[in-house]
């Protein structure tokens, strides 16, 4: 009897920051080393899109058309964030917003996703994660419930080969991958 290996779930991981090297942006590479070969992550740079206005939203810019087809090709979506004024970024919420059109083809709809984020500070990036919650909800995504990733990112957390130097912080990463992927395929069988 032979036993055949599922093909890597497809992840597309959103990082809410633009900042060059910015602390989610190395815990998303991190994960995205973690979760191999379970699932196979694709950094979906939001970096270039407009500010959402309806008047533009027609087709002609190329970067929401990519971006949206980007999230519609994967099995799921991870946001990586930091949080803002105990808030989203507004570059996020902007993506969120570019997704969610046009009205009834929306990109998210039926998504299994998760958010988790990383801040210098002792709360991570809780109220973020709240918000994020529930507009993923809105946006009918089905949001992983637990466990909750509120990362308190430390000077070295992350090497330059995108390792987790931390061994107690890396197997609680490596059990919300695993949880995260268990969460995917289950809401592939729906």
């Amino acid at each position: 009897m032979s036993t055949t290996t599922p093909a890597p779930l497809k992840v597309a991981v959103i990082v809410g920051s633009l900042r060059a090297g910015s602390i989610n942006e190395q815990l998303a590479r991190a994960l995205a080393k973690l979760a191999a070969p379970a699932m196979a992550f694709e950094l979906v740079s939001i970096a270039d899109l407009p500010l959402y206005n309806p008047d533009i939203d027609d087709g002609r810019h190329p970067a929401p058309e990519h971006f949206r087809a980007a999230v519609k090709a994967a099995d799921a979506v991870l946001f990586v964030t930091p949080e803002y004024n105990r808030s989203i970024p507004g570059p996020l919420k902007n993506a969120l917003d570019w997704g969610s059109r046009p009205y009834g083809e929306a990109c998210w709809a039926g998504k299994p996703a998760a958010s988790i984020g990383a801040s210098p500070g002792a709360a991570g990036t809780a109220a973020a994660q709240q918000q994020m919650r529930q507009v993923m909800t809105v946006l009918n995504m089905a949001v992983l419930g637990q466990p909750e990733v509120y990362l308190q990112f430390k000077e070295g957390l992350v090497n330059e080969q995108h390792d987790i130097t931390v061994q107690g912080t890396e197997a609680f990463l490596t059990g919300f991958l695993s949880r995260f992927a268990g969460w995917v395929r289950q809401q592939q069988l729906r």
